[in-house]
């Protein structure tokens, strides 16, 4: 991804003083810091610290000569090129890492504020995280503003999957091969979500003439300029013609809108025949009646909120689902999914987005929707240790800690996480088994 301005941090390391010196170099830094802070600048020149010329850059090469190739690279940032060092470091000492005169990201944005959008639909992660450093290099890079990687390359290295999807396309979008940052802001968006620079449709009218006789032809003359083209289209290239999503409803594969929506001739052409459920039953009646027979029905099936989970044209996922499981699940379930995500060892169903391993996403008999009532029998679909185990679990074991359940995987485990290893509820396994084992405390 092309990044516009930079926030680049540099990092010198300009030694440490012995312990009485550096206890001033840090008074002598609060006094610089509240100097800077009251008008009088660090940088150029490292005014603040009153040091000799050259002292805010040109002498720190004397120690730091290992800088000097990088000084000819093709984007050397502006505080290097300048040899303002002190524009970014505290040359007697500092709280933070790299001898830092700041916080990483706040040093940053002490140039390039504009990067953090005032209303932001959308922020790319690393911004949000103020994790410059991720994509740019503090100090010069042989690549424009000064990135780690070139273009695509960079966003690649995150993004793989997109990547790699777009690299072996069939059907390919040109603005992709051209650069991400064509579509997409690298920092943040004000206009739309997922980064882009406008939103969908607008964006792809930017180039796409969908009133040409041609594309009102292939839309089957629906009026299509105001719908969101990526309910259909995957942006990043396709192997289906017209860059169709890999999985497309029926209906819409065979081009047969009018089977759930009006004629595109009607004054409401995208009104749906009927509304909600009653038109997916039209033809999924057999199994929406199996799945509203159970005991335990999940509640957007149960409200008939189909289009809750499920895009109504094509998908890139199994099932015509609105995005993988962990984004659509995510939407209500955003507990569970952070847990996962903070969790020291992930497990593998759920980083997969294949919360369908262990539960129904329509209706079942058993709470939370499981597929197994054991979980013992559960968990050991994938993990056949637990069969050869010495440690006792099954309905036969009680648990010690409360009378009224039995041992079993989840007794010591935690299956959407925790902040420690192996999703175990506790730092140690001394701790964890202690719980049962008092005997064994000391």
């Amino acid at each position: 991804m092309l990044v516009q301005t930079i926030v680049l941090v540099a990092t010198i390391t300009l030694g440490a003083a012995p312990a009485p010196a550096a206890k001033r170099a840090v008074a002598a830094a609060g006094k610089a810091k509240k100097a800077r802070s009251s008008g009088v600048p660090a940088s150029p020149g490292g005014a603040g610290f009153k040091l000799k010329p050259g002292g805010s850059g040109k002498v720190c090469l004397e120690c730091h000569a290992d800088f000097e190739p990088r000084l000819k690279k093709a984007s050397v940032h502006t505080p290097v090129k300048n040899g303002d060092c002190t524009g970014c470091h505290n040359p007697h000492a500092s709280e933070h890492a790299k001898l830092l005169d700041g916080t990483p990201q706040g040093i940053c944005l002490n140039c390039h504020a504009g990067v953090l959008r005032a209303a932001p639909r959308s922020t790319h992660k690393p911004v949000a995280e103020g994790k410059c450093t991720g994509c740019h290099d503090p100090h010069a890079s042989a690549f424009k503003g000064n990135l780690v990687k070139d273009g695509n390359e960079l966003c690649a290295s995150c993004h793989k999957a997109i990547a790699e999807a777009a690299a072996t396309a069939k059907h390919k979008h040109h603005p992709v091969e051209k650069g991400c940052s064509v579509c997409h802001d690298p920092h943040g968006s004000q206009a739309a979500p997922a980064l882009l620079r406008t939103d969908v449709p607008g964006l792809c009218l930017n180039c796409h003439k969908i009133e040409s006789p041609a594309l009102a032809k292939k839309h089957l003359n629906y009026p299509v300029k105001t719908t969101r083209c990526t309910s259909c289209h995957d942006p990043h290239g396709s192997n289906a013609e017209g860059m169709f999503l890999a999985n497309a409803h029926p209906p819409v594969a065979r081009g047969q809108c009018a089977m759930c929506h009006e004629p595109a001739t009607s004054r409401t052409p995208f009104k749906t025949r009927q509304a909600g459920a009653e038109l997916c039953r039209g033809c999924h009646a057999q199994k929406m009646t199996a799945m509203l027979e159970h005991s335990r029905v999940h509640q957007p099936v149960a409200e008939g909120a189909c289009l809750s989970c499920h895009g109504p044209h094509a998908s890139k996922d199994k099932g015509l689902l609105k995005a993988n499981a962990v984004a659509v699940c995510g939407a209500c379930h955003a507990d569970t999914i952070r847990r996962q995500e903070g969790s020291k060892t992930k497990h593998r169903p759920i980083a997969a987005g294949d919360c369908y391993k262990c539960h129904d996403p329509h209706a079942g008999e058993l709470p939370l929707l499981f597929k197994n009532a054991n979980g013992i029998e559960l968990c050991g679909s994938c993990h056949d240790w637990q069969k050869h185990s010495s440690h006792p679990i099954g309905p036969k074991v009680k648990d010690p800690r409360n009378a009224n359940l039995t041992l079993a995987c989840q007794s010591c485990h935690r299956a959407h996480g925790s902040e420690y290893k192996n999703m175990v509820p506790f730092a140690n396994a001394t701790a964890l088994c202690t719980n049962c084992h008092e005997n064994f405390k000391r």
